[in-house]
């Protein structure tokens, strides 16, 4: 009898939680949808194979040979051609740029070579901040370079044609001994101060709410737009101190050099951080307690991490899921931080990339603040 009594408790208690969580949308929203949206798009959005690389080329020679070449890398799949350059400047910044993660360059006396039995060589300028890239496209050129060699071999005119009739010259311009922390430290950087952008303003809201203080600040003559500011303007100053301390233990403990002006990408970090905050405040609009506001703010930042390039390459990604990650400002400001850290890019190669970023912080914010003002109100 005091087993089946215990029971009934137990079944008692069981329902009164069943009915807390049905009425508790947001926890029941977290705990079923966000998994499986994440895991579907994170399924097919992620793919290690690294593929359809962006490429410039420069061909100086221009004839049917180094046609034939440039077919071959194109046939590969693993590279995709973006541009065609006629200077070694234009070429060198491209990939500064970021607009191109190889380089390929055909010199003028390439087919007179191969003609007279030499070694015609080709040189491939390799972007090493994405070291899985990079080592993809260097085993891929020399495939290509390979086989080539072995079908003139094998050719009707094999007996004038060297052992190694074609030769790929691989030079990785940035992070050339495809040190792995180079690569990751500046996008943990970003992926970071996100982090402590959204967690910290979302909570710092949501704990007024808890307290029940909220509306006490406005029965005092302060404003929303001057909550919202007082509130938000100690986790800018707060993330920013973060970014620094994170550059800087980044160059003296894993020796990540720092190639460009730290100042440009001060000033792209900014609107940044504008726009994680914006966002952590939206989350705080939303939520009515810290643990909803952390699920909320983990759950956005997910797909962040695997849609913006930080760990997977984005020219890899199905084309839906590129353009998501465009949208995603973690994206442009991780390309940005190895733009500056390993390329050396300056403020005149990534002005586009502030111009991006200011925009979503002001969408972003003023949406924000509307959603913020409409719920207090």
């Amino acid at each position: 009898m005091s087993i089946l009594s215990s029971f009934q408790r137990i079944y008692s208690v069981a329902r009164k939680e069943v009915i807390h969580i049905l009425r508790d949308r947001q926890t029941l929203l977290m705990t079923l949808f966000f998994p499986v949206v994440e895991l579907v798009m994170l399924g097919y959005a992620i793919d290690t194979n690294v593929r359809r690389i962006p490429t410039v080329v420069m061909d100086q020679a221009r004839n049917q040979e180094s046609r034939a070449l440039l077919q071959k890398f194109e046939n590969s799949d693993d590279f995709l051609f973006v541009g065609e350059v006629h200077s070694d400047k234009e070429l060198t910044d491209w990939i500064v740029r970021g607009k191109a993660r190889v380089g390929i360059k055909i010199p003028e006396n390439y087919s007179r070579r191969l003609e007279s039995g030499q070694t015609a060589q080709f040189q491939v300028l390799v972007d090493g901040t994405v070291s899985s890239v990079a080592g993809q496209a260097i085993s891929t050129a020399n495939a290509i370079a390979l086989r080539d060699s072995l079908e003139r071999v094998a050719g009707p005119n094999s007996a004038s044609v060297q052992a190694l009739a074609v030769e790929s010259r691989p030079r990785v311009l940035f992070n050339p001994d495809l040190h792995s922390a180079s690569f990751f430290v500046p996008g943990l950087m970003v992926v970071m101060c996100q982090l402590t952008a959204v967690t910290l303003s979302a909570n710092a809201i949501v704990r007024e709410k808890e307290k029940g203080t909220l509306e006490q600040l406005f029965m005092t003559p302060i404003r929303p737009i001057e909550l919202i500011l007082g509130k938000l303007s100690p986790y800018v100053v707060l993330t920013f101190l973060e970014f620094c301390m994170l550059a800087l233990l980044g160059r003296v403990v894993f020796g990540v050099p720092m190639n460009g002006p730290f100042t440009t990408l001060l000033a792209l970090t900014v609107p940044f951080v504008l726009a994680m905050l914006g966002w952590g405040l939206l989350v705080s609009a939303r939520a009515e307690t810290r643990d909803a506001a952390m699920q909320t703010a983990m759950g956005s930042v997910l797909p962040c991490i695997f849609l913006s390039g930080y760990v997977f390459p984005l020219d890899s990604m199905p084309a839906p899921f590129w353009h998501v990650a465009q949208v995603i400002p973690t994206t442009w400001l991780i390309d940005a931080a190895r733009g500056v850290i390993l390329r050396g890019a300056s403020w005149s190669e990534l002005w586009p990339h502030a111009l991006v970023l200011w925009g979503m912080a002001i969408a972003i914010i003023a949406y924000s603040a509307m959603a913020f003002r409409k719920r207090v109100g």
